[in-house]
């Protein structure tokens, strides 16, 4: 038996521990955007495109401030691993700051989204309605950033069961909330697109009050009383934070803004086209939270090692968090497409819309593998505190690959959602060839500097 198998099905073990209950809460999280889209559809054309439009136009915002307060993970589970508890505490306490500063400049950038979405061709009636779902949203902005600064501190610790309650909390208000405001129940009016971001504000208070009580209540966090006491915003604190949170967020913003600007650019098609487009693009991000949930648990795993000073079993446990992400993308792709029709019609009763959605899906399936591999490496660098160089190679693959061919041929030269989702697909397997060699170096000179030392160490003691 080779000498690493074991270490394999430990670290495998480890990571899917930790990733179960993230798991939960990405699918939760992406099954309110599911039953968002899949609500809205029922309507018609109009609503779901505005819902779609308008999340697309919140996303930019919502994954800035998401990638800055990712950095809390890597940081938290390093000061964790080196058993620094008031470390942690501070972090957490100064990560709300953080997330307090973020929630007032994204409710003052949602406020112009009608006239931004009426500047990208965005048809005049899909603009309006997108443009109040957005104000709905905003209402629940700053709950959202704040339970965020929580949740990335306690998968800091590796304690990620609070995170699966209040994800299926988040999905069980976010429906109830949709269904009253959306198709106007119990006497109140139907407010349709709109309704849908009520309930998506409300959901957000939702987690963040239970998360709040948890965190100062449950026995795991007293050694480190994240929430038992006032702490100023400290300096140092935010500039460790922002150091790496800052090309972490232009990362999640490189890949998250190529998939949102897919879908401004598909709102020029009409709204048959984007709503076929919200469809693929939806089941695509349900599939994605299971990799996801491994990039997680991957970083925490990975950073809990390095505060350990264990860095060769650390850049071990990297690959294997790759390895498991890229397996589960690969059985999902071929479960696609074998099923794609069946899955485009769980979503519309629309024959038009319904073809659509087929042909996308197809595509989906094409680039999950290489979206598989992209977000395990993410999650390894990540463990590594490793963020600067992925930023720049997200950006590339992104902006300089995926983007000027998904507009190029889509738009300019008029071959449609096709050859946008062609783009897409070339964005995605560029990142995941540059991520995993960026891994394989930075993780390779890790184990030569701490063998260095432990020689120089050992000559020191002679």
């Amino acid at each position: 038996m080779p000498p690493s198998l074991p270490q394999a099905r430990s670290d495998a073990a480890a990571i899917a521990r930790l990733a179960g209950p993230l798991l939960v809460n990405n699918l939760a999280t992406a099954g309110m955007v599911t039953a968002d889209t899949v609500m809205a559809g029922w309507l018609g054309a109009r609503d779901l495109a505005a819902v779609a439009v308008g999340a697309n136009y919140v996303s930019f915002f919502h994954l800035g401030g998401l990638g800055l307060l990712m950095a809390l993970s890597p940081t938290v589970a390093h000061a964790y691993g080196a058993g620094r508890d008031d470390d942690v505490g501070s972090y957490t306490r100064n990560a709300l700051w953080l997330a307090l500063a973020m929630a007032v400049l994204m409710c003052a950038a949602l406020a112009f989204a009608k006239p931004v979405l009426i500047a990208i061709a965005i048809p005049p009636d899909v603009a309006d309605l997108a443009a109040r779902y957005v104000r709905a949203v905003a209402f629940g902005v700053p709950a959202m950033f704040a339970f965020l600064a929580m949740r990335f501190a306690s998968e800091g610790i590796g304690w990620t069961r609070p995170i699966m309650f209040t994800a299926l909390l988040a999905f069980a208000a976010n429906v109830a909330g949709n269904y009253v405001f959306m198709y106007g129940k119990f006497g109140l009016p139907a407010l349709g697109a709109v309704g849908c971001g009520v309930g998506t504000a409300l959901a957000s208070w939702a987690v963040f009050a239970f998360m709040w009580f948890y965190m100062r209540r449950h026995r795991r966090y007293r050694p480190y009383a994240p929430l038992r006491r006032f702490e100023a915003p400290s300096r140092a604190r935010l500039r460790e934070i922002l150091a790496l949170g800052l090309p972490i967020s232009g990362s999640v913003l490189a890949e998250g803004g190529l998939f949102a600007s897919a879908g401004l650019m598909l709102g020029s098609f009409g709204p048959t086209v984007l709503a076929g487009h919200a469809i693929a693009i939806n089941y695509g991000a349900l599939m994605f939270m299971i990799p996801l949930s491994l990039h997680s648990a991957t970083t925490i795993h990975v950073g809990h090692r390095l505060g350990r000073g264990e860095v060769t079993a650390a850049r071990f446990s990297g690959w294997v968090g790759m390895a498991l992400c890229v397996a589960i993308m690969t059985a999902s792709a071929l479960v696609l497409l074998a099923l794609r029709r069946h899955v485009a019609a769980a979503y519309t009763g629309d024959a038009a819309v319904l073809a659509i959605a087929t042909q996308l899906l197809a595509f989906v399936a094409a680039f999950q593998i290489a979206d598989g591999l992209q977000v395990g490496a993410a999650g390894a660098l990540r463990g590594f505190k490793d963020a600067h160089i992925p930023m720049a190679l997200n950006l590339v693959a992104y902006w300089l690959v995926g983007f000027p061919l998904a507009y190029g041929f889509g738009v300019v030269l008029g071959q449609g959602a096709r050859a946008v989702w062609m783009g897409l697909i070339a964005g995605l397997t560029v990142c995941a060839v540059l991520l995993s060699w960026r891994y394989a170096l930075i993780s390779r000179r890790a184990v030569a500097r701490a063998t260095a030392a432990i020689v120089q160490g050992n000559s020191s003691r002679k």
